[in-house]
């Protein structure tokens, strides 16, 4: 006797009263899959609404088993029933008013069976966009590859998810406790374990907006939130990171305080040619302010050091100022050849003798207090390579949000109002992106030394880009945090332009990763750094639901 392989996707769908035309659209668009290997295991939490009970009776078929609770559980104890019910390799979650694209499965197949291992690949998402009550789509949401502290600080993912079955088992399935947030848990808790995971840049699932859907008014859950709160919490105490999380000032943002591990010594390491300049209508020295508003910031877990590298030809007032500011915490680099940053910064940590270094350019000054040991807590992780901070223009503007390398080096929403969240919370949330600027960078002196510190070939434009991606290269990451954050007088101590020698280097040495960034995505215009999406990609035509239940599309 021959039994019949699994299917190699199980959708879990779970129901409570839904707008039965919504429900009708939700199943009718696994029905139209491309891909035919696949079961739909839907679980009815005891909806009252009759008409849902008959859009469930008339949709059974040889691959949609229609379960039935007795009492209403919630969402974990139906999903728990639906995951018990399911035999595929993995599982497909289907919130019950939204709509799968038609080649959805058939996508995740390609991606599963085009993967280096098919058998390691564990997780599965894609991009989504929201469904609008006319029926039309529209928002698209065009994530970033894997991008960990983005996902504990919130749910990036959300909508499509493929989990491979054994390992949802291995981790325990959906935890009671977690309504409302109990697929941002199980992310959580999955990734933990996941051998590979896979961005899909595909919209292959469209969220429905109506009027109970967290997509259309996010203040609608905040149960679902604290929820979520406690999950991200749960999870850094297993990854072994010390940290209390807090609700954020954003719906599903979350805010992580990272205890640092002792008393470290940060070596602040500052080029400086000693200029001064008009900000906010006062003359200052640049290198005199940017040192003064960290020593007025003292009091926090780290220790700070500064080592000034200053221009031999500077006015000894500099040095003086520098004396009377930072005490005995000053070391100060003498520097008598021409201008070359990278050097300069080689020189200054050489000198250092912390174990973090934060890279500062002089015309700056501190924004937020607490910036130090933020950007300190999240270094201390081991597969950190280097922390970035927001960098304010001197009218509260964005100077700095993290590198983008889409065809162009820039800074991400590069003029975007400081005090603005960004596009799906780019800018309120903690994440990885492909590199940051020296203007405030903070990496642990070891990790600097291992790749080699900054390249001598690029003594005035790039070696930051270079810095970034030899650090990606070496295995780690690289956070940018809106939680350190510094005023930069961009150009008011020195001007310098592009050296068409420099453009030469970095093209020879990364040519593929300035052009392939994995925390931008290539539905995405290139060359701009406001996620603003390529002509086209937006809006699907819309579906009709007949009188007699028939869902037309197109």
């Amino acid at each position: 006797m021959t039994v019949a392989a699994p299917p190699r996707f199980s959708v879990l769908t779970t129901v409570y009263d839904p707008d039965p035309d919504h429900l009708r659209a939700c199943l009718a668009s696994v029905d139209r899959q491309t891909c035919g290997d696949w079961e739909h295991v839907v679980v009815d939490d005891a909806s009252t609404d009759s008409a849902v009970g008959d859009v469930l009776d008339r949709s059974g078929s040889e691959r949609r088993h229609v379960h039935r609770r007795g009492s209403n559980g919630g969402i974990v104890a139906a999903s728990t029933d639906a995951l018990a019910a399911a035999v595929g390799e993995f599982v497909v979650l289907l919130d019950h008013d939204d709509v799968l694209a038609p080649a959805a499965l058939e996508r995740l197949v390609d991606a599963v069976d085009g993967a280096d291992d098919p058998s390691a690949v564990d997780l599965l998402y894609t991009d989504h966009d929201l469904l609008r009550p006319d029926g039309r789509t529209a928002w698209p949401v065009y994530k970033p590859d894997w991008s960990p502290e983005r996902l504990r600080n919130h749910n990036y993912i959300t909508h499509l998810v493929a989990v491979r079955r054994s390992l949802v088992d291995d981790v325990g399935g959906f935890r009671p406790g977690f309504d409302g947030a109990q697929d941002h848990d199980l992310l959580l808790r999955v990734s933990e374990r996941a051998r590979t995971i896979v961005h899909v840049p595909e919209v292959l699932l469209h969220w429905r907006q109506s009027a109970a859907s967290v997509a259309t008014d996010t203040g609608r859950k905040p149960q679902a939130y604290e929820a979520g709160r406690r999950a991200v919490a749960d999870h850094l105490a297993r990854i072994g990171v010390d940290a209390t999380v807090e609700t954020g000032a954003h719906d599903g943002v979350y805010r992580i305080r990272r205890r640092l591990t002792g008393t470290p010594t940060v070596s602040v390491v500052i080029p400086t040619g000693g200029s001064a300049g008009r900000v906010w209508g006062r003359t200052r020295i640049f290198v005199h302010d940017a040192v003064a508003s960290l020593v007025a910031d003292a009091g926090g877990a780290s220790r700070l050091e500064f080592v000034v590298v200053l221009d031999s030809s500077a006015d000894p007032v500099v040095e003086r100022g520098l004396g009377r500011i930072a005490g005995d915490a000053l070391v100060v680099v003498p520097y008598d050849k021409a201008f070359d940053f990278s050097d300069k910064i080689d020189a200054g940590v050489a000198a250092a003798g912390g174990d973090y270094v934060l890279l500062l350019n002089d015309d700056t000054e501190l924004h937020t207090p607490g910036s130090v040991d933020e950007m300190v807590g999240l270094a201390q992780q081991a597969d950190v390579g280097m922390v970035g901070a927001e960098l304010l223009f001197e009218d509260g503007t964005l100077q700095h949000g993290g590198h983008v390398y889409n065809g162009t080096i820039s800074h991400a929403l590069l003029g975007w109002p400081g005090d603005h969240p960004g596009p799906h919370r780019l800018q309120a949330v903690e994440r990885e992106c492909s590199g940051v600027t020296a203007a405030a960078a903070l990496l642990r002196r070891d990790v600097f030394d291992e790749v080699g510190g900054m390249s001598r070939e690029l003594p005035h434009n790039y070696n930051d880009v270079d810095l970034s991606l030899k650090l990606r290269r070496a295995g780690y990451r690289i956070v940018w945090t809106p939680h350190a954050c510094w005023w930069h007088f961009e150009g008011r101590s020195f001007d310098h332009p592009i050296d068409p020698a420099e453009v030469a280097v970095i093209e020879r040495d990364w040519h593929h990763e300035i052009r392939h960034d994995p925390y931008y995505n290539s539905n995405l215009a290139p060359g701009r750094t406001d996620w603003l999406e390529r002509p086209g990609r937006s809006g699907a035509p819309p579906y009709e639901t007949l009188a007699d239940g028939t869902v037309v599309w197109g």
